[in-house]
Formats: C-alpha cells, structure tokens, sequence
C-alpha cells in the first residue's frame, strides 16, 4: 500500500513593480539621513512610516481628517510591503496613493514608492484603515468628507 504525500502548496508569483500610470495623486517625501540603516539603503520600517505621511498629509489637506479634534480616527488594522529596488538618504521619495476598496467603516490604501523620476516603483503596499470613534475605539461610518475626499483615489477594477 502506498501513502499519498502532502505536496506543499504552490508559491504565490512574485509581485512585480508598478508603473507611476496606476496611482492617481503623487506626494514627494524627502529622505533623512536616520532612514538608512548599515547597509547603506532605507530600512523597512521606514517605509510603513512613508505610507502613513503620504495618505495622512493627503487627508488633512483635503480637510477630511482633522488628527487633534475630529471625531472620527482610523487605526491601522492590516499592512503589507513588497520591495524591488532600494531607496537611500539623499533621495526624494514620491509615494503614489490609491484606494483599493472603500467600505462601511474600513479603507484600504495602496501606495507606491518610486525614486524621483523612475518609471517603476521601488516599493508597494497597502494598508487598512478601519475609523472608529476617538473615544470609544468602535467602528464608525466613513465620514462624507473622507467619502468626498477618497472618491478621486479609487482604484478601477482590473477585471481580473
């Protein structure tokens, strides 16, 4: 009698690099010199730091996130980060910003990082944002201002 073996589960193919085409608003972050790490290049937690500057400092200048008194905040619940080409001080960073998916009470933000100038990014994530109340930490309807403010964002459906 002979076993079946479990066969491991095929790796996802690798996430290529996006063009500059697939994100809708474009913010410049200047590098530090605190961002390189001993290897010479930024260090990966910098970048989740650059995902949160480009989309925060959006929504603020659209008046639809106001960080010291609004009612409404979003916590962070779900990130991720592909890397392809490194990034280093003294380098200005241009974040590319869209949304995937506008729910009730949750978003979920792409952003591309792409060396001035590079037609391909150097890095891509996401991350969500669900909104909830500031004192009570519950889930609330995205504010119509933040709606208003994410509608131009919208990522087109790829049809695949």
């Amino acid at each position: 009698m002979t076993h079946a073996t479990p066969s491991a589960p095929a790796a996802a193919p690798r996430r290529a690099p996006e063009p500059r085409a697939g994100y809708p608003v474009f913010r410049d972050i200047t590098t530090r010199w605190a961002d390189n790490d001993v290897y010479g290049h930024v260090n990966n937690v910098v970048y989740y730091s650059w995902f949160d500057t480009a989309v925060n400092a959006y929504l603020i200048e659209q008046g639809a996130l106001d960080i010291h008194g609004g009612d409404t905040i979003g916590l962070v619940v779900e990130t991720q980060c592909n890397y392809f080409a490194p990034l280093a001080f003294p380098q200005t960073v241009e974040a590319g910003i869209r949304v995937a998916r506008l729910g009730g009470s949750s978003v979920r933000y792409e952003v591309g990082l792409f060396a001035r100038g590079e037609p391909l990014c150097a890095a891509a994530g996401h991350f969500v944002h669900v909104y909830v109340d500031r004192a009570d930490r519950r889930p609330r309807p995205l504010p119509e201002a933040l709606r208003r403010a994410l509608e131009p964002l919208r990522r087109e459906p790829s049809g695949a």
